[in-house]
């Protein structure tokens, strides 16, 4: 059989890539959010590495993602008495985006390719038909297709729905906050990423992208999350006070624009699909931020499927293939990024290494 129409729950990174991909390859798709609009998680950035820049240009998606994102070339690495103790080149042409950002341009792209995406469509239940998969939403539409692409992100109800013991996210113990601060407060040249392993905790920074602000990232161990933007960034404050480094005088300066969470992964899915249902990006591997590589995997993963469905008349098939393709990768990514998180340190700039 040849698979007609292909149901994407999820309109994030992954979801949408996917329908994107989708559409290349000749197979019809539609994403379904549960968002009323783009851009949830409007305060968090992330780093495209080179492989996702990769999977971005698989499915013509390059330009507009370089529209709304700022280059990040090289990497500077500080210690906690403020001396440089590296700089390297980020290979593969790593850009620095907001998560809302990407996700409205990946979204803005699928409708102009012409592939639906609705929004205000959360998930309430899924079922296997000899002949496809029904789906549910809370507004009380239904919709029918040959299968169903969970990339409802690391809660993902399809998991659930594959397999009702599947293994719950794990926390990492600790959180991860960012914020923005306006100008140049480090002092830094236009040179890309920053990263500091502080006495307590480990930070990122940006030299000042297009929009004129330094980006920076705090991961922190231990304690009660924030309850508000000032309580996150006393906490960033309070773990960076003790070192000579630039961070407390960026921290300052970002007043409260500053976002925070708890940080989870999943080491590992057992089941990443049925015969109509398949897992894509955080629902299957969900990684903490310290490799800098969940965006980019869900390119991946994105680019990996839609090949497969196309390659494949059987949808099982076809899932079998994805999984095969990418299962080990992502879980040793996932287990690297850890290991990261766990010695407050931070990957190699080059994912292949």
């Amino acid at each position: 059989m040849t698979v007609g129409r292909v149901i994407i729950v999820g309109g994030g990174v992954a979801g949408t890539a996917t329908a994107l991909a989708l559409h290349r390859a000749g197979i019809p798709a539609e994403v379904h959010e549960a968002h009323a609009a783009g851009g949830a998680d409007a305060g968090a950035f992330l780093t495209l590495m080179g492989n996702g820049m990769a999977a971005l240009a698989e499915i013509g998606a390059t330009a507009a993602v370089e529209a709304v994102s700022y280059p990040a070339p090289t990497v500077t690495l500080w210690d906690a008495a403020g001396q440089q103790v590296g700089h390297r080149p980020i290979a593969g042409g790593a850009r620095s985006i907001t998560r809302a950002a990407l996700y409205r341009a990946l979204q803005q792209l699928a409708t102009e390719r012409g592939i639906p995406v609705r929004h205000g469509r959360r998930m309430t239940s899924a079922a296997s038909r000899a002949d496809g998969v029904e789906v549910a939403f809370t507004d009380g539409t239904t919709v029918t297709g040959d299968v169903l692409v969970g990339a409802d992100g690391i809660r993902s109800r399809t998991r659930r729905l594959i397999d009702p013991a599947a293994p719950e996210p794990r926390f990492s113990g600790g959180h991860v906050i960012y914020g923005y601060a306006p100008g140049n407060p480090a002092g830094v040249g236009p040179d890309g990423f920053h990263m500091v392993h502080g006495s307590r905790a480990f930070f990122g920074f940006t030299a000042p992208g297009g929009d004129g602000r330094t980006w920076w990232f705090a991961r922190v161990d231990g304690g009660q999350p924030g309850d508000s933007p000032a309580s996150w960034r006393d906490r960033a404050l309070d773990v960076c006070r003790d070192d000579a480094t630039p961070l407390t005088a960026i921290i300052t300066a970002s007043g409260t624009d500053v976002i925070g969470g708890e940080s989870y992964d999943i080491p590992t899915t057992p089941h990443w699909h049925n015969e109509r249902m398949v897992l894509a990006g955080d629902a299957a591997h969900a990684t903490t931020p310290a490799a800098a590589q969940g965006a980019s995997m869900a390119l991946q993963d994105a680019v990996a499927l839609a090949g497969a469905l196309g390659e494949h008349g059987d949808p099982a098939a076809a899932f079998t293939a994805y999984e095969n393709l990418r299962r080990t990768e992502t879980e040793q990514t996932v287990a690297a990024s850890a290991r990261l998180t766990a010695s407050k340190s931070v990957a190699p700039p080059d994912p292949a290494a």
